[in-house]
């Protein structure tokens, strides 16, 4: 087991210099930070997988060893490696950097592994094949636009469950996007799409890698958070379009 080698203010770093508005720019440098994405993550005291998993776990009624999981913006296989411990056994990874492709593929867990960068490319998978669809942490600002919802649901079986997680970070555009995506969740349902099961929330996703831990005073650090939403909906048996 290799010794770890990251500091907090290396994942802060990278935290703040994902967000390229150039889309080859931010998936080079994805493929760069793969080999330290999970260990930066848990600097900054991630929980968007485990809030995830956990949540569509309490709610999902059918087999686990069954069930055929699309992982959206897999990453390096993080929430596979989760859904594994508790049964599910069936991949599919979905992601636009090569190197966290490559990430996920050593984990060994996925029968399948396709590139697309979300938002410039279709989700490449076929419509109402998934039992599970599932996204985490990619759902913001300059990231995965919103239109792409619509896309995980269409990909999701009738009767299918849709687990959304994202970070509610205080930067504007971020501020804006949860507005916007909570809107179009609300449209889709309206539409008979999907209906809502669950919505959790936490005051403790992760560290906001955007401030700065020390407090005035006699020197102690204080960690500050961002809060976050896990968001499940269930596909209509019969949707509308």
């Amino acid at each position: 087991m290799s010794v770890s080698h990251r500091t907090e203010d290396d994942a802060k770093a990278a935290f703040q210099s994902c967000k390229s508005p150039d889309p080859k720019d931010r998936m080079d440098f994805y493929d760069s930070w793969a080999e330290d994405y999970e260990e930066d993550h848990r600097l900054m005291s991630f929980k968007g997988p485990d809030l995830a998993v956990n949540f569509l776990s309490e709610n999902f009624s059918g087999s686990p060893e069954g069930a055929l999981v699309l992982d959206v913006a897999c990453g390096s296989g993080w929430v596979a490696k989760l859904m594994f411990e508790l049964g599910f056994r069936h991949f599919v990874g979905v992601d636009g950097s090569k190197g966290m492709l490559q990430q996920a593929a050593e984990t060994g867990l996925y029968q399948d592994l396709r590139p697309a960068l979300l938002g410039t490319e279709r989700l490449p998978t076929q419509t109402g094949m998934f039992d599970v669809v599932i996204i985490v942490g990619a759902l913001d600002a300059g990231f995965v636009p919103v239109s792409v919802v619509r896309e995980l649901c269409h990909a999701a079986k009738p009767g299918g469950l849709i687990c959304m997680a994202r970070g509610d970070h205080t930067q504007t555009p971020s501020e804006r996007y949860k507005r916007d995506l909570e809107k179009e969740l609300q449209l889709m349902e309206e539409g008979g799409l999907w209906s809502l099961v669950g919505i959790k929330r936490t005051e403790r996703y992760m560290e906001n890698p955007h401030l700065n831990n020390e407090k005035g005073g006699k020197g102690e650090q204080e960690k500050q958070y961002i809060s976050g939403t896990v968001y499940l909906y269930k596909k209509s048996i019969n949707p509308l379009n």
